[in-house]
């Protein structure tokens, strides 16, 4: 089961380019939009963690599922932890893809190394900028959205060299049917942060005790701009060596940055 991040995202992307792939070799594919998120419209929807863990125990109800394996890519990393925390009985493996699991630190390190590019640049417009985000409650949906906006304006997201596989699937997905159905919902993160508490969470502590109940992995690309290094040294230990996986020339979104190694390395933990 793959979980995509937001709040406010959809599985396009991942199922316009991926999902099939993985199917290809041997292994049963369940790809979703979280709801009210994307393509699964509800205008009633609270967008709790809650909300989002009852609709996964139903979608194993609704595929008779025991257990599965979860990918949770970006946010869908907290998702997917906590999921897991409340049902370790239906989980075979987690499998944190770029996924968030110390969310303070992550924006920590986004606003710290702006800071240091825009220092180097002598843009005096956008240091002024990242002093009013530091400002901000860091528990608000104001502070999140604008410090992944500063992600993105840095290019902390992509990938530094696109290799010509990376290039084409991006350029098919945007002409296909996924590409065009790249609904998003930005009311999502504003609701979010109003009904739901756990807003701003360190998962790690969760972490190390359920990979004495599942089986934990974690893979990343080397170039994700989002994450610092002691985060992904942190991880490492958490779900030991063996478990962990660096993509090099790889940024956040690497099962379409290096999507053959994304592939191959899935396949080999699951079997």
């Amino acid at each position: 089961i793959f979980i995509h991040g937001g709040p406010r995202g959809n599985a396009t992307l991942f199922e316009g380019t991926t999902a099939e792939k993985l199917a290809e070799k041997g292994i049963y594919v369940i790809v979703y939009d979280r709801r009210g998120e994307g393509r699964s419209i509800d205008t009633t929807a609270t967008f709790t963690y809650q909300e989002a863990i009852k609709d996964l125990i139903e979608l194993y109800k609704n595929y008779n599922l025991k257990k599965a394996t979860i990918i949770a890519h970006s946010f869908g990393g907290l998702v997917g932890t906590l999921f897991t925390e409340q049902n370790p009985e239906k989980v075979n493996s987690l499998i944190l893809a770029g996924a968030l699991f110390s969310q303070q630190e992550t924006y920590d390190h986004i606003l710290k190394m702006s800071k240091k590019n825009y220092t180097e640049k002598k843009d005096s417009l956008m240091l002024s900028e990242i002093s009013k985000i530091e400002k901000l409650p860091k528990n608000s949906a104001q502070y999140r959205k604008q410090c992944y906006e500063v992600a993105s304006k840095n290019n902390y997201f992509k990938m530094p060299f696109p290799t010509a596989d990376a290039n084409k699937l991006r350029e098919n997905y945007e002409l296909s049917e996924y590409g065009k159905n790249n609904i998003r919902n930005d009311n999502a993160p504003i609701l979010f942060y109003k009904n739901e508490s756990k807003n701003n969470i360190d998962t790690k502590p969760i972490l190390k005790k359920l990979k004495k109940q599942i089986k934990l992995f974690a893979i990343y690309g080397h170039q994700d701009g989002v994450f610092s290094k002691k985060q992904l040294i942190d991880l490492e230990k958490i779900v030991n060596k063996q478990n962990f996986k660096i993509i090099e020339n790889c940024s956040h979104y690497m099962f379409v940055d290096q999507q053959k190694i994304f592939i191959n390395t899935i396949v080999k933990w699951l079997k």
